[in-house]
């Protein structure tokens, strides 16, 4: 894991098309703004975490002949 400090208004570029923007700080919060083309995903980790939980849970509860096809 790459570790970077930046200061409000520094940016940092990620590949050819991805810049990450330090907008703010307050506390223990920092705000981020993020520039990518649309074809690029972007979402909060715990978004990710709680939707592969869910598809888990539903490929659980499926017949089980519905889980081999």
């Amino acid at each position: 894991m790459l570790v970077l400090s930046r200061k409000i208004g520094e940016r940092i570029v990620i590949g050819d098309n991805v810049v990450l923007t330090v907008l703010a700080v307050k506390g223990r919060q920092v705000r981020l703004g993020i520039e990518a083309p649309a074809s690029v995903p972007i979402r909060r980790e715990t978004l990710t975490l709680a939707g592969a939980e869910a598809k888990d849970r539903r490929t659980l509860q499926a017949p089980a002949d519905a889980r081999m096809s």
